[in-house]
């Protein structure tokens, strides 16, 4: 009888991938957070809008590369991400294009300083981020 070997530990190109997109997620999520935090306080900051919108839309623009083949739960990692990002991909890089498409409005919203504008073009993106979510993501 041969020496116990451990199972094979998850591939870490799948594991840093998946890493990486939860990391970027939750960057977006604060940036989200803060946003509206400002939103809803008397005298919102301007300076503070427009750092959380280029977060928001620097980030985005990071996340569809987060998501190679291999990277899904079948990796062996935990992940909220389901099969159907890598089997529907075109939808899925559609609604990637759309986050990043209405976070960079926001970014140029929240420049131009209008409270109610910027609250507009916030909620967009929100819901952008929420019907991703109810199409790929497991945990909403």
């Amino acid at each position: 009888m041969g020496p116990l070997t451990a199972a094979p530990a998850a591939s870490s190109a799948p594991k840093a991938a998946i890493a990486a997109r939860q990391a970027g997620y939750k960057k977006m999520g604060a940036a989200m957070k803060a946003l509206n935090d400002q939103l809803k306080s008397d005298a919102p900051v301007k300076a503070t809008l427009v750092a959380a919108a280029q977060a928001l839309a620097t980030t985005a623009r990071e996340q569809p590369k987060f998501f190679p083949a291999g990277s899904g739960p079948a990796a062996g990692v935990p992940t909220d991400a389901l099969p159907n990002i890598w089997t529907d991909r075109a939808n899925f890089d559609a609604q990637m294009a759309k986050l990043i498409g209405e976070s960079g409005k926001l970014v140029v919203v929240a420049n131009g300083g209008n409270a109610e504008a910027i609250r507009v073009q916030a909620k967009a993106t929100g819901a952008t981020c929420a019907a991703c979510h109810r199409q790929f993501r497991a945990d909403t």
